[in-house]
């Protein structure tokens, strides 16, 4: 399976490099609108000094986690991609999917690759540099080794919307518009501190969707600051939890979608 799968990424990459001054110039349009983002943020630390008592080296931090982890999604998870997966749907193409003697998921996953998301991905590694040599923080063998679990874990969040978000069009045949609340809002949402949100919504993003174990507490830890939330002393080490039940009831909602799929007859 896995050999089959590099296969098939393998036949997505050649096919974008195919015009390298268009691929060069697309993953580096893509990198830059992460950091004209970024610039935007940074213009508001000109007008105020911190944000809910975040410095910007701090906030930077949590941002270029959320964008690094966003773009690694957006490459391995294209194909589930709901904007991309309705058309498929629509169009009939999901059920030549299903025909081939090949597992759907798999199919669906290596359909699409996007490299120019390196882009993004590179930009947010960046900023998350950055961020840890302007903070001048004391880290230590556990943080280093927690930090990739962190971003995996994002990583796995972001994928299970995705899916969750390409599964329901099997019932919609169009996008929902709420799911991009939670992926690209969602994204946006957790580039700065939770405690500045209202209760009712912090409560939403802890109860409902764990996204405040996946950046948030995390961050707190690692950054070494106090919890004025009073979460418990173990949350910052939920993510891997957070991320991966997301994933898991995401493909379990996939297989109970595939095993419901009713074709548009197109």
């Amino acid at each position: 399976m896995l050999n089959l799968y590099g296969r098939l990424i393998a036949v997505q990459v050649r096919s974008q490099l195919q015009y390298r001054a268009s691929f060069l110039m697309d993953t580096f349009t893509t990198g830059f609108s992460v950091l004209i983002s970024f610039l935007t943020i940074a213009l508001i630390f000109q007008r105020f000094n911190n944000i809910g008592g975040w410095s910007l080296p701090e906030v930077a931090f949590l941002y270029g986690m959320v964008e690094m982890a966003f773009g690694i999604m957006d490459m391995l998870f294209s194909g589930f991609d709901p904007d991309n997966f309705s058309v498929q749907v629509q169009r009939g193409a999901f059920d030549q999917l299903l025909l081939r003697p090949i597992d759907i998921t798999l199919q669906v996953l290596g359909s699409q690759f996007i490299v120019r998301r390196l882009g993004r991905i590179a930009q947010g590694a960046a900023i998350l540099f950055i961020a840890v040599a302007a903070l001048n923080l004391h880290w230590t063998l556990a943080k280093w080794l927690y930090l990739p679990v962190v971003l995996a874990s994002l990583v796995c969040f972001f994928g299970g919307l995705f899916i969750i978000g390409a599964t329901s069009t099997f019932w919609t045949v169009e996008r929902i518009e709420a799911i991009n609340i939670f992926t690209y809002g969602g994204s946006e949402m957790m580039s700065y501190p939770m405690h500045i949100y209202q209760d009712w919504m912090r409560r939403f993003f802890t109860y409902v969707v764990p996204a405040i174990f996946l950046n948030y507490a995390p961050a707190l830890y690692l950054l070494g600051k106090p919890d004025p939330l009073g979460l418990p002393a173990f949350a910052p080490f939920l993510a891997p939890v957070a991320g991966g039940s997301v994933l898991v009831a995401a493909l379990l909602f996939w297989r109970f979608g595939i095993r419901h799929y009713q074709s548009t007859g197109t």
